[in-house]
Order: structure tokens, then C-alpha cells, then sequence
């Protein structure tokens, strides 16, 4: 009999829709090829269909044309907006930035600002609560500053965390950067389309987007900055993106992400209440199914897509095996971390023992995801948990 196969990973990634294939197809033809950087006829096409693909992700951020800038993705996105404001103040005499941010981030900000501290700025991670939510009293005091004497260069706290889905309190995070003249970046690549993400109503200075999230293209993203005074750019070339971020664009897949930012704002409330009916059926069948079950982050506001638990008695690399094999495509935290030994660093921040750390399984909903999914979802957790415990007993008698 063949394996039901059901896909629980639209966090790493999803599955591009037709009406953005459509969009993209004359892009990558004979029809619309053209250089948009050209002043002929081919490439004021492909300028055309650029721009217009700008304008889409402006409107579905809310915020002005000007002011959004293609990129390869979240990750170039986000080291853009920590790396580009350290090297400003670098750049400076006697410049010494001083970068806040939280120990539950995506590794594009933390590996950016690990770099960013090689080179000399100064880096304070924020503590977090068992949920993972930014400790806003520690923040008020480095605004205020009087933990170190000197504000804040730049504060970079994501939107929703993407092994979590645990929600950040981010108008309040803004609105205190804000009074205190301090610039506040959020990498926004899970929150859009799934919650509310309007930069018109929070007063970020950069946020960063990705179109595989949300039904669009691989390699795609794009980062929203308010004054471009403020950052330095990472790449350099020609002027193309005002300098910030030069290169020939990758004018199909902007594209694409134009069509697939559309469409996720248009639905978004929902596709809110769809993911998140079907995410707590799911969550509240496993835990039936498996009464020691562990979720991380439950006590605290969560986007509707994600869960994540752990079955005490289990290592997730075990259960990720014996999941697949069962037909379930599930994860362990970030798809960045895929095969790493360690326990998610998220998990870790938030003071997860250990063995429940290592235990943890992602399960992301989306838009393969159904109702009727459900039991058979579950049933085929538990009877994984109950082969992975059976086999570490075996182990530990050998």
C-alpha cells in the first residue's frame, strides 16, 4: 500500500502557485528577456514588469515604492540591514556600533551580527521568557541608557519566529526605538501573509520579506528601508536599486513575488483562520494521542501555521526519519539547521532542558493542509514516538 505522503513544512518552504507561474513564464522566455538596466524596447519591457512587481510588494507592505528594494532572499536582506548599519558607524572615526537584538533569531541576523562584532561593534542580545518574547524592561533600559551608557546603533527583533511561530510584541518594540531615536530592524519573512504586516502603522526603519514563503519563487526576497541614509550597502556595482543594492535584478522572480504578495494580503484573514483551525486540531490530537506531549511556546501569542513539540523520550533526527518514512515532512526547527546535532539555539534561549530540545519536531501548515489530514497526522506522531522510544530502550539494555 503506498505512503501517504502530507507536507508539514510550509515554514521551510512552499509550493509556488499557478497564478505566479503564469505571471513569471513571459519573463523567462523569448517574449519579456530583456536587461531592465537597457534603454531599448526589450528592456524597458523588463523595466516595466519590474516596477510593477515593486509597486505589488509596496502596497502589500503598505509603505512607498522608493522605499522597497529587491534582493536574493531574507538572508541578504537582514545582513543588509545589521551589517550595512555597523559599517556605517565603522566607517566613522572612533565609530563603535552597538547592535541589540535577541538570542532567538534566525541565524541570518545572529551570523550577521557575530560578523558585525568581529569587525568591531558591540553586540547585547536581549534576555528572553520561557516563550521566547523579548524582554521589553531590559530593552527600555539600553534606550534609556543606562545599562551602557550609549544608544543603541541599531535593535533587530524578528516578527514571528519561524521555529516557534511565536509572536513578538513589535509595535511596542518600535514605538520605544522610535521615542528614543533609535533605528529598529524586523525580519518579517514568516509574519507576512500570515498575520497583519503593515509598516505604514509601525515605525520600523527596515523589515525584510521572502517570496517562497508565501507561494512565490526561490531566491527572491526583498527589504523595506525608510532612509536609506541609514544603512551602507553590502554589494558594489552599478547603480541599479539606488546603489544599495546593484546587480542585473532578477526581474522573473520579482515578478512572481509581486503576484504572490498580491494575493497572500488578500487572503491572509483567511488563510489565518483556515491554518490555525487546522494547526490546534493537529496540536490537540497529538496531545491526546501522546499525554506527555510538550509545546513550545503555547502560553504566548503564535502565528496560526506553526507548532512546535517535543515527546520526552525522543531525539528529533530519529523522529524526523521514522516520520518521513511514515509519509509526514516535518522538521526540527529552522531548515537552515537541518542535520545539525545541537539543540535549536531558540529553544536553548528560552530554557528548554535539554532533552526536550533535542526531542522538538516543527510541523508548518499551509496551503497542502487539510482538515482530514488530521487523524491520520496524529496517529502517525504517536505510533513514530512510541518506535523511537522502543528502539532507545533496546539501545540502553544492549
Amino acid at each position: 500500500m503506498p505512503v501517504q505522503r502530507i507536507y508539514l513544512d510550509h515554514a521551510a518552504t512552499t509550493p509556488v502557485r499557478r497564478e505566479v507561474r503564469e505571471a513569471m513564464l513571459p519573463f523567462l522566455g523569448e517574449e519579456t528577456f530583456g536587461n531592465p538596466s537597457s534603454g531599448h524596447h526589450f528592456g524597458r519591457q523588463a523595466r516595466a514588469g519590474l516596477e510593477h512587481a515593486r509597486a505589488q510588494v509596496a502596497a502589500a507592505l503598505g509603505v512607498t515604492v522608493r522605499e522597497v528594494l529587491f534582493t536574493s532572499g531574507g538572508t541578504e536582506a537582514d545582513n543588509m540591514a545589521v551589517l550595512g548599519a555597523a559599517m556605517l558607524q565603522l566607517a566613522e572615526p572612533n565609530g563603535q556600533p552597538h547592535l541589540v537584538s535577541s538570542p532567538t533569531e534566525h541565524k541570518s541576523v545572529l551570523a550577521a551580527l557575530k560578523e558585525a562584532e568581529r569587525l568591531g561593534a558591540r553586540v547585547t542580545l536581549l534576555p528572553a521568557d520561557g516563550s521566547g518574547v523579548v524582554d521589553l524592561a531590559a530593552l527600555d533600559e539600553l534606550l534609556a541608557h543606562r545599562a551602557t551608557g550609549k544608544s543603541p546603533t541599531l535593535v533587530s527583533i524578528m516578527w514571528v519566529n519561524n521555529e516557534t511561530g511565536v509572536i513578538q510584541p513589535i509595535r511596542e518594540i518600535a514605538e520605544r526605538c522610535a521615542a528614543a531615536g533609535v533605528p529598529f530592524h524586523t525580519d518579517a519573512v514568516q509574519a507576512f501573509g500570515k498575520v497583519p504586516v503593515s509598516l505604514k502603522e509601525v515605525p520600523v526603519a527596515s523589515a525584510c520579506v521572502s517570496a517562497h514563503k508565501i507561494g512565490g519563487p526561490k531566491g527572491v526576497g526583498a527589504i523595506f528601508i525608510r532612509d536609506r541614509k541609514g544603512v551602507r550597502g553590502m554589494v558594489h556595482g552599478g547603480g541599479q536599486q539606488g546603489g544599495l543594492r546593484p546587480g542585473t535584478e532578477n526581474v522573473a522572480g520579482a515578478v512572481g513575488f509581486g503576484v504572490a504578495a498580491e494575493l497572500a494580503v488578500q487572503e491572509q484573514p483567511t488563510n489565518h483562520a483556515r491554518y490555525q483551525g487546522i494547526r490546534d486540531a493537529i496540536e490537540a490530537a497529538v496531545r491526546v494521542a501522546v499525554p506527555d506531549l510538550v509545546v513550545h511556546g503555547a502560553l504566548a501569542p503564535r502565528a496560526p501555521n506553526i507548532l512546535n513539540m517535543s515527546a520526552p523520550g525522543v531525539d528529533s533526527e530519529a523522529m524526523l526519519m521514522h516520520l518521513d518514512l511514515a509519509g509526514l515532512a516535518c522538521a526540527s526547527g529552522s531548515a537552515c539547521s537541518t542535520g545539525s546535532v545541537e539543540p535549536s539555539h531558540v529553544l536553548t534561549a528560552m530554557g528548554v532542558p535539554r532533552d526536550l530540545a533535542v526531542a522538538a519536531v516543527r510541523m508548518s501548515v499551509g496551503s497542502l493542509s487539510t482538515m482530514e489530514q488530521v487523524p491520520h497526522i496524529a496517529r502517525t506522531f504517536a505510533q513514530c514516538v512510541a518506535k523511537v522510544r522502543q528502539l532507545r530502550e533496546a539501545l540502553a539494555r544492549a
